[in-house]
Parts: C-alpha cells; structure tokens; sequence
C-alpha cells in the first residue's frame, strides 16, 4: 500500500530496526497485537538480544464505537488508531511497528494479491524465528483470513528463511477447548502493569464501548488456573495458542483440514470421557 508505514521507536536505522528482528506478530487490526502476542513483546522488553516486530494489516477504520468516539468518521478513526498503534509501540519498545493500511476487504479477497506479496517483503527482510498471528478457529472473519495470508506468505519464502515456529492466539473466541496436547501455553504473567499501558493506550476501542482490557486479563487468569485440574496454577496469566507450524513446512497441508483435525479431536477427547464412565 502507499499508505503503508514503518514506525521506529529508536534512534536505529529502518533496515537495522527490521533485521533484528526475533518475534514478530501479524495482527489484523490495531490493537490485535497487544492482545494476542504479549508473551513475545514480553520477552523482548529490556532485552539485548530479542526483538519485537509489529505487523498491523489494516488501518481499523471501520470499527465499532461510541462514548465519546460515537460521531468519528471512519478516515478520522484511521489516524486515531494508527496513532494508538504507534503509542503501543513506543511503550512496549518494539523494534519496529509496520502498518500496512489494507481495509478489511482487502484482507478477505482471495484475489487480492498485494497483501501476501507485501508480508512477504516484510518477513524477508525481518527473517524472525518466532511469529504470532491470529488462529484459524477465531470468530472474526478478517482475523481468519489474515491467518490464511500469513500461511500464504511464509510458504512463500525459501525454506531456510521461514520462521520456526507459528503460533495461532486467542483474540474472537478462546482455545481453552483444544485437547492440552493440541495446545501451546504462552507465559504471560510479568509486568502486569506494562500489559495494562500496552491494551490501555487503545483508547478509542476501550472507552469507545469494548472493555479489551478487562476481557484479556480475565481470560488469561483463568486459562491460568483452569489449564491443569490437578496441580496448583504454575503461572498468574496465559495465553493459548494452536501451533500452526506443521503448516509452514511444506506445501502439502490444507488449512481447513488441519484445523478439522483439531476440533475432531476435541470431539473425540469429549466422547470417550463419556463413553469411559457410562453403564453399558
């Protein structure tokens, strides 16, 4: 996009900026990053080594509002949220903040190329080891698509270039309902109040009729204490996550049917604990 931006939230270079790089997440929306990616941007906060690349899609002009956000057009809302994003940025001391400025739409058509061609400009010239985006069972239609393009570009790039893992986050509806063994468990439990600047900072969705901050820091306290029946809670917060990562090793594994695999093994997880302690 033309409209598309780079934010540097140091005195760096924008080629050192990117290719330090080391986590990385790809998030439809501002303000998706913050929600679903806090273990990355934690474990790169104050770090020398590790580096945290955000990739927001759209421009989330079109989102919902109210409060005092209810009269904002949509071209007004675009430059709020994007300052937001930066904001988030600066306070999480991310490498870099890359804004894309698609719209919804552009994200969903499967015949708009531009998008995968430019995750792939970005991801090759980031090359990081470690991207969050969103997962393939989330709610919002948007978020799904951005997942499929995100799939679509690494397997675009050379194997040796791809990164080594890829997790898919909770945002549109919770993975507390995949098997533990389908699960990944992201730590999210330090800095409790750089989480609460990092959402906080995203004013327009907050105070414009969605309580994200609340909602997230409720859901990944009780993942934390609802993820193990029998053992004390080993952390204060986490995040699920669905290990996407089988779908950047090759070319081979539809999507829509990896991710059928996973909810038929809930099911069956769900029929044999029936069956177990049923008389017959």
């Amino acid at each position: 996009m033309n409209s598309a931006k780079i934010i540097i939230t140091d005195k760096s270079s924008r080629s050192g900026a990117l290719e330090r790089t080391t986590h990385m997440a790809i998030g439809a929306h501002p303000d998706d990053i913050e929600i679903m990616a806090v273990e990355g941007i934690m474990k790169c906060y104050h770090s020398n080594d590790l580096w945290f690349t955000g990739v927001t899609l759209t421009s989330g002009g079109g989102s919902p509002r109210g409060g005092a956000y209810k009269d904002v057009t949509d071209e007004q809302m675009r430059a709020i949220r994007h300052k937001e994003q930066k904001k988030a940025a600066m306070v999480g001391e991310y490498s870099a903040q890359v804004m894309l400025d698609y719209r919804d739409y552009d994200i969903r058509d499967v015949q708009q190329k531009k998008v995968v061609r430019d995750l792939v400009m970005v991801l090759e010239k980031t090359k990081p080891g470690i991207v969050y985006t969103h997962n393939l069972a989330d709610k919002h239609d948007t978020h799904v698509a951005a997942s499929l393009r995100v799939i679509e570009a690494i397997r675009k790039m050379p194997q040796v270039h791809r990164p080594d893992s890829l997790f898919g986050c909770e945002v549109w509806r919770s993975l507390d309902w995949l098997p533990d063994r389908d699960k990944k468990m992201l730590d999210c439990s330090p800095k409790e109040n750089l989480k609460a600047a990092l959402l906080g900072v995203h004013d327009s969705q907050i105070s414009g009729g969605k309580r994200y901050d609340l909602a997230v820091q409720g859901r990944n306290r009780a993942n934390a204490t609802f993820h193990e029946t029998l053992a004390v809670d080993s952390a204060s917060s986490l995040s699920i996550a669905m290990d996407m990562t089988p779908l950047i090793r090759g070319l081979d594994l539809d999507p829509a049917v990896w991710v059928k695999e996973k909810i038929r093994n809930f099911e069956n997880d769900v029929f044999q604990s029936i069956k177990i302690f049923t008389s017959h």
